[in-house]
């Protein structure tokens, strides 16, 4: 079955440098993606509880996006990327993350993130 892709933004009050270092750095992704977080050259390792996922840094413009794509889907064209938006004229901050999943797990993908971000935000209050 072929993976959708979809995109979900997020409306975070924090500044777009420290978003920017929570979703580029093994460091920032520990704090609310995963339990940690290692990386070596373009490959980072995610661990949670007693299962290990390893993705490849596709691209990063800093403090702008990072796209990231998991090595057991290497052969599709899915990925996941995590972009920083401001409005010129409000200033507000949006996190528009895009991923891919089957179309009868998207809704199930959206509640999966939607509880990321809500970790992502506890942690540094917004």
């Amino acid at each position: 079955m072929d993976k959708v892709k979809f995109e979900i933004e997020f409306p975070i009050h924090a500044s777009p440098n420290m978003l920017y270092q929570l979703f580029s750095t093994p460091s920032g992704l520990e704090e609310w993606f995963a339990d940690k977080a290692n990386s070596r050259g373009k490959i980072i390792t995610f661990f949670w509880d007693d299962s290990e996922e390893q993705a490849i840094i596709v691209s990063k413009k800093n403090g702008e996006r990072a796209r990231y794509k998991w090595m057991e889907s290497e052969g599709d064209e899915s990925y996941f990327e995590f972009k920083i938006q401001v409005d010129e004229i409000t200033k507000d901050v949006s996190l528009i993350i895009t991923d891919f999943a089957e179309e009868d797990e998207i809704e199930e993908s959206k509640m999966l993130w939607e509880n990321q971000i809500d970790e992502l935000k506890h942690g540094i209050g917004a």
